[in-house]
């Protein structure tokens, strides 16, 4: 049970760590886990999307897929000019300690390996995360981000993803959330609506008012 309880707190460090690209791309602040969530989100979205695909292993690879920058950090395209980690012994080390280290091992060598279909979904889910966290930097005026956006998809494998990323990058970040057609900014109201005639309640009343000046 103690080594169940270190995992968990090992996979708490990825709370802490940063993901470094950021430094260079000039703005914005990323944990490595807050980007294995969005990216196993994507992952079973992409699953989802797919035929013939087993969901439960891609959202698992990309659950697992950053898991060992709890030990070696978050090396991005610079600091792997320079800087080789052992990400296999990292690997290796935790998956001694699990019950479950043989298919924690698999898992990663699958994702690495990029050969089967739910792999490749993963390995795209890990980059579509990064194109959304491009385009979210982009909305608010980093120009770094449209010379690294062809980079990120020319590493996606898929025509599924490369169809995603292309929407992407012509959605505003914001307009999930911000339509500015409505009144509710200005009001905090929102226009009823009536459910039999789906017309406005006000357009409603008004048609069934009694005309008194006649």
């Amino acid at each position: 049970m103690k080594n169940t309880a270190n995992f968990f707190y090992e996979v708490g460090m990825l709370k802490k760590t940063p993901r470094s690209g950021f430094q260079f791309l000039g703005s914005g602040a990323e944990s490595v886990a807050e980007h294995s969530y969005r990216t196993a989100m994507i992952g079973y979205s992409l699953a989802k999307m797919s035929e013939g695909v087993d969901c439960s292993r891609v959202v698992m690879m990309c659950l697992f897929h950053d898991l060992p920058e709890a030990r070696i950090g978050d090396l991005n395209y610079v600091n792997k000019k320079y800087v080789q980690a052992n990400e296999e012994k990292a690997i290796a080390d935790l998956a001694a300690t699990l019950p479950f280290g043989r298919e924690y091992q698999q898992t990663l060598k699958e994702f690495g390996e990029h050969d089967s279909p739910e792999a490749r979904l993963a390995h795209d889910a890990d980059q579509l995360e990064m194109i959304l966290a491009l385009k979210e930097h982009k909305d608010l005026g980093n120009r770094y981000a449209d010379e690294w956006y062809p980079f990120a998809v020319r590493r996606l494998q898929t025509d599924l993803a490369k169809e995603l990323a292309d929407t992407i990058w012509q959605t505003d970040s914001s307009l999930w959330w911000f339509d500015n057609e409505s009144d509710w900014w200005v009001t905090g109201k929102e226009l009823g609506f009536n459910k039999e005639e789906n017309q406005p309640s006000s357009v409603v009343a008004g048609v069934n008012q009694v005309d008194d000046t006649q």
